[in-house]
């Protein structure tokens, strides 16, 4: 029990800061979902701004925020939680990977709700950053209703009043495959961003393929160099409307009010177009409603302790500064480093992630000056002056690359092969961290709760 209220039932979805459940109001006999923080980021400022935009903010289609608190565990520290409304049917993410039929007037109609969001939101001056499939809940009010409904969710990296959100000290996170244009090259992001992100999910769900895939340097190059590629065989009214919302120039894509004119008139012809869909519900059996149930990718599981000693003991065994573990993972890239005290200010104003790009092989550089692969990187030749890198990659026991551990350094340095051996232990090491707590949490909801909690298993529920 959470605030002698609120009964914890099962998990229904896991992340780098929080676990968020399905759980029972006692007080009014109702399913609420329950954000709770991990104790390590129970003080993060994060927590503080992504309440305090939830709690600025009501509209249909956005989650709604009922209530906080905080529960003190065995040792006295306090684990903070949120209540949310809960919503009955899986994300967007899921329910595209899932192969479930998502008709052109069902894109229409999430499109349009997402636009009301946004329109509502910007008008707040609260800019999302993060409008992904993962992030859009599909709402199944279980009535066999044809129109379909979504909610946007998830604030945590919000801007609100112009004033930045903060992340856990010492870590990037980043949606690299949905990213704008100015997000990927560190320029002003303003309402403009969050429409070039839908446009990208909403070209998705007519695809069902992530436009700009690979790592975040892959990803951020590619968009900056070229607009996505809008199917010839889409109705003009979608082709027009993609191509707007994704155009590389945020002053050429849709405002507020335009998006959602736009976007009703598509409802419109498309209900017109496609009549004998007219009453095809969203949701036509239970495959839908449960397939969320069971999904747990990597970035769900990251040990985060365990991976900031494994940063550490890697800086260690070079003598380095600064340690990285980034993880690739469908639509996201997840980072976390690990600075000495000589890089520390300098290397947390710069994004030293393009430095990380996932390789099949060991990548080992002495001297930055003197490389040619690396001679030309701002990383070498800007402020922070990085002269000495090796990274190793994180491969899965199916052979699979998820990532890269690194070491920097801004002094040049030599290699041997038993040096780079340990890393690769190392990096081993982390892909066993990965795949058994992603294992546990998918056959055990009792190890997924925090100390202060042991949930009762539950039955197949919705996603969060």
């Amino acid at each position: 029990m959470l605030g002698n209220r609120y009964r914890l039932v099962e998990p229904l979805g896991h992340g780098g800061m929080a676990t968020v459940f399905r759980a029972r109001d006692e007080t009014l006999g109702r399913n609420v979902a329950i954000k709770v923080f991990h104790t390590a980021e129970a003080e993060s400022g994060r927590i503080d701004g992504e309440l305090a935009v939830l709690a600025s903010l009501d509209h249909h289609a956005l989650v709604q925020l009922i209530d906080a608190g905080a529960e003190p565990d065995e040792y006295g520290r306090a684990n903070r939680f949120i209540v949310m409304a809960l919503v009955n049917g899986p994300d967007l993410h899921v329910h595209l990977a899932s192969g479930a039929r998502l008709s052109p007037r069902h894109v229409a109609e999430i499109g349009y709700d997402m636009a009301e969001a946004l329109d509502y939101m910007h008008a707040h001056k609260v800019i999302h950053r993060d409008i992904k499939p993962s992030n859009i809940l599909l709402v199944d009010y279980r009535d066999g209703s044809a129109r379909a409904r979504a909610k946007l969710t998830d604030f945590g990296i919000a801007l609100a009043d112009d004033r930045e959100r903060l992340t856990a000290q010492g870590v990037t996170t980043g949606t690299a495959g949905y990213l704008s244009p100015e997000q990927a090259s560190g320029g002003e992001v303003a309402a403009a961003t969050d429409v070039y992100s839908l446009g990208l999910v909403l070209l998705q769900c007519f695809t069902r393929h992530l436009e700009f895939p690979g790592s975040v340097v892959e990803s951020a190059m590619a968009r900056l160099q070229r607009d996505p590629v809008v199917p010839g065989e889409l109705p003009e009214l979608w082709r027009l409307l993609l191509t707007a919302m994704t155009s590389r120039n945020p002053d050429d894509r849709p405002q507020r009010h335009d998006l959602v004119a736009a976007l009703r008139q598509v409802v419109i012809a498309e209900s017109g177009r496609h009549r004998d869909d007219a009453r095809q519900p969203l949701f036509p059996d239970e495959t839908a409603r449960t397939a969320a149930l069971h999904r747990t990718t990597i970035l769900d599981t990251l040990p985060n302790e365990a991976l900031d000693r494994v940063t550490a003991m890697a800086a260690r065994l070079f003598a380095a500064p600064i340690a990285i573990v980034s993880v690739v993972d469908h639509d996201r890239t997840w980072f976390r480093s690990h600075y000495g005290e000589a890089v520390d200010e300098i290397a947390r104003q710069i994004d030293v992630t393009s430095a990380v790009a996932p390789s099949t092989e060991p990548v080992v550089v002495e001297d930055g000056r003197l490389d040619e692969r690396t001679s030309q990187n701002p990383l070498v030749t800007g402020p922070l002056g990085l002269r000495f890198y090796v990274g190793v990659p994180l491969r899965r026991a199916n052979g699979a690359v998820i990532g890269t551990l690194s070491v920097l350094d801004v002094i040049p340095g030599t290699v041997t092969a038993a040096e780079v051996a340990n890393l690769e232990d190392l990096a081993a090491l982390v892909v066993s961290q990965l795949e058994l707590r992603q294992l546990s949490l998918l056959t055990t909801v009792e190890m997924t709760a925090p100390s202060f909690v042991r949930p009762e298993a539950g039955a197949a529920g919705a996603n969060r």
